[in-house]
């Protein structure tokens, strides 16, 4: 009997490795990664970020204090949003539904002495795995907005935060913007009766 299993559905346990199928453009390798968010149940909202929290990570060699956002290689055989996953994956252990592209932001490594372009996605969180690739070589730790503003190590990680923050601030002004219109226009009837 064969049983056949959905891919996505899949984690490989290890981590790719190697450079050989990385992307260079003008001799920046090129990087993608994700902030990955969750909505808070029952907190009380607000507009600055406290109806949800993200998830930061150790880096690899854990040689500084502070946190990041899982990033790494874009390779040639994925798309951008297809690599921020897999790294979001291989370094955090979850994955979800990405969203559209935060910004784009040319960077030089602390450590290569080398520039990067790195691209940010948004990734709502849908499955928080208990075993990934990178489990043993980083901490995840969820934290609030303001947490993670203050224990990232990257200005441009803080940058897409930031623009993370605003881009679902706007979605939900817009969504209580249609809801109280609507409202207006209840009240307009039921005042002309």
């Amino acid at each position: 009997m064969v049983t056949l299993v959905s891919q996505e559905n899949v984690v490989a346990l290890v981590s790719r490795t190697g450079r050989e199928l990385q992307r260079y453009r003008k001799g920046r390798r090129q990087v993608v990664g994700c902030i990955p968010y969750r909505y808070k149940i029952g907190e009380k909202t607000c507009l600055e970020g406290d109806e949800f929290e993200v998830l930061v990570i150790s880096s690899q060699n854990q040689k500084g204090k502070g946190m990041l956002f899982p990033k790494g290689g874009w390779e040639l055989d994925e798309s951008k949003k297809e690599a921020a996953l897999r790294e979001t994956i291989e370094e955090a252990g979850v994955r979800g539904i990405v969203g559209g592209k935060l910004g784009k932001w040319s960077f030089k490594s602390k450590t290569h002495d080398t520039f990067y372009e790195g691209y940010m996605f948004p990734l709502l969180v849908q499955e928080q795995l208990e075993s990934w690739p990178e489990e043993n070589v980083r901490q995840r730790i969820w934290m609030s907005v303001n947490e993670a503003r203050e224990a990232c190590q990257h200005w441009w990680m803080k940058e897409a935060l930031d623009r993370l923050v605003n881009r679902l601030s706007g979605s939900k002004l817009g969504h209580e913007n249609k809801v109280l219109s609507s409202l207006n226009c209840i009240g307009d009837a039921i005042s002309a009766l």
